[in-house]
């Protein structure tokens, strides 16, 4: 018989594992009483033991839910041939503006600047409960923001 600890073969019968000491039985998710290897029901509460163990649903932690949003703006190559390099960076350098405050309204963090966008997170390093839902407010500010600023 297996030991399901270190996966030794044991001989039949044997009620302890000869490689790692540990008792041979099977412990019942339902009730949690012993029962030898080769039950296929609790002896105590007659759950079925060949069913593979599920591990509990993991509840969901706000210090883990980290959001995460990128910027980019479409059409920053053309823009920058058709302008010159130091007039697209300027626009740029307003855009940034946009993006950088829109972020920071929503408690979001920018945590990376690219030639022609940002990384920004939402519940990091600070969690925040709703941080998808911010993210997503802040993304509809930086498209009504980014639409005026393409309009002048």
């Amino acid at each position: 018989m297996e030991c399901p600890k270190c996966h030794i073969d044991n001989p039949e019968g044997a009620n302890f594992c000869v490689e790692c000491g540990d008792k041979l039985e099977r412990v019942c998710p339902n009730c949690g009483s012993g029962n030898a290897l080769s039950y296929k029901f609790c002896n105590k509460c007659g759950h079925d033991l060949r069913k593979p163990e599920e591990a509990p649903p993991k509840e969901l932690s706000f210090d883990e839910q980290v959001t995460v949003m990128f910027c980019d703006m479409e059409g920053f190559t053309p823009l920058s041939e058709l302008l010159g390099i130091e007039d697209a960076y300027a626009i740029m350098d307003k855009v940034y503006e946009i993006l950088i405050h829109k972020v920071h309204d929503y408690e979001g963090t920018v945590n990376e600047m690219t030639g022609d966008g940002i990384m920004a997170l939402f519940g990091a390093p600070v969690a925040l409960e709703d941080a998808p839902q911010r993210a997503i407010r802040s993304s509809l500010a930086i498209h009504r923001e980014v639409a005026k600023f393409s309009d002048q």
